[in-house]
């Protein structure tokens, strides 16, 4: 029962992120830390989250923009790597309720001014990307800030999520490296439900796909602000 229960989870994790670019991480974590200790939380969930980063690319894979992507991923890995430095520095609480602030405020922003769009520049792509990896390094939920940040560029949907999903491949395969050098493993019974949740994952992401294809693009943007916000509404109050 419980391997069939987290199979769902994955799924649900999985079609919420693929759908929205973001977000399985966000809901894996706190469910998965009520029934094991912080590392193998993380480093399982990282690898969910990574095996749905493949999938959205190959899903939209249409839609890859490399030099967007590279502009993006490699300042992004860099500034998670020093933001991870100060994640002992801060309370955590404190970081959650600033990260859910930030969110609520970007979707307020972007309610005030629906128009709003950043310039397709690579100084742009590069700000974005440094920005989107510290949150990810400091908060440990960076896909959000991507979200927002990628958002603004008010791109194709395919675009938006093949592109999200490459730069997530390339912090999760740090993330999960780092976690397995610092000594966290997984309990048998989860590393062989990987045959399962592994496909479990894809299944979720293909049923969102098929969701991401009916909701027309001028609404996509409204769609991935929803997520958003609540996403920074559990951060602030269930910090």
């Amino acid at each position: 029962m419980e391997t069939l229960a987290l199979a769902l989870l994955v799924a649900v994790a999985s079609f919420v992120g693929t759908v929205s670019g973001f977000g399985t991480s966000t809901i894996m974590v706190p469910v998965l830390l009520f029934f094991f200790p912080l590392p193998v939380t993380l480093l399982f969930a990282g690898i969910i989250h990574w095996s749905v980063d493949i999938w959205k690319v190959a899903l939209f894979r249409e839609g890859l923009r490399w030099r967007l992507i590279m502009l993006f991923g490699a300042p992004g890995v860099l500034a998670t790597f020093f933001a991870v430095q100060l994640v002992f520095e801060v309370p955590e609480i404190l970081l959650s309720r600033v990260l859910g602030a930030f969110l609520i405020g970007y979707v307020g922003l972007l309610l005030l001014k629906p128009r709003l769009k950043l310039p397709k520049t690579s100084g742009t792509a590069l700000a974005g990307g440094v920005l989107s990896g510290f949150f990810a390094g400091i908060f440990g939920i960076g896909g959000a800030v991507r979200g927002a940040f990628l958002s603004l560029f008010d791109l194709p949907k395919a675009v938006y999520l093949a592109t999200s999903g490459a730069i997530g491949f390339a912090v999760d395969s740090t993330r999960v490296g780092a976690y397995i050098s610092g000594g966290a493993t997984l309990p048998s019974h989860l590393f062989w439900g990987l045959f399962l949740f592994v496909p479990a994952s894809l299944l979720g992401a293909v049923l969102a796909k098929g969701i991401v294809e009916k909701v027309p693009q001028k609404y996509f943007r409204l769609l991935v602000a929803v997520f958003l916000l609540l996403v920074g509404f559990r951060l602030l109050v269930f910090a």
